[in-house]
């Protein structure tokens, strides 16, 4: 089995790709099966998210490993409003929901009562299936740069139903 224990920032020799939803991003130690069927474990520094995209290596840099993040159910609000983006966007804070925020954009994991609540705002709510990248905590202190130019300190999301 391939044990990945750490992140590197760039390679030239990609041996594999791994997709994974949010909820195994989050975790540092962690049984995988890469895209192509072997078997992998993560033995990472604890306290980061994987985002899509990050690669992963072994000890000695033999396996290097690209990280896609899955499509997962969830729900998506686009809005040319930024007034009203800005007020979903405090209601879903109020609730302590992980949150991907983009230009025009909000994204959650996916949740009926949610929906329905932001919808009673005036927007409009599209469940489907994209990879969720969330923002990070407010008071997270780790933080990784990659490849994208900023940083993603980490986020731990609560279990949903």
């Amino acid at each position: 089995m391939i044990v990945l224990t750490r992140r590197i920032t760039e390679s030239e020799a990609i041996t594999g790709t791994v997709t994974l939803d949010v909820d195994s991003r989050i975790k540092s130690r962690l049984r995988v099966t890469l895209d192509d069927g072997r078997e992998a474990g993560l033995m990472l520094e604890r306290g980061h998210l994987l985002r899509g995209g990050e690669l992963l290596a072994d000890a000695d840099g033999q396996q290097v490993i690209r990280v896609f993040a899955a499509p997962e159910a969830v729900s998506t609000v686009r809005c040319a409003d930024p007034h009203l983006l800005a007020r979903a966007a405090y209601h879903l804070g109020n609730r302590h929901v992980p949150l991907q925020i983009e230009p025009g954009l909000l994204r959650f994991q996916h949740d009926h009562v949610l929906d329905d609540m932001l919808r009673g705002l005036g927007l409009e709510v599209v469940a489907e299936q994209a990879p969720f990248e969330p923002e990070a905590g407010a008071y997270q202190s780790a933080a990784h740069s990659h490849s994208h130019g900023h940083d993603h300190p980490f986020v731990r999301l609560p279990a949903h139903s």
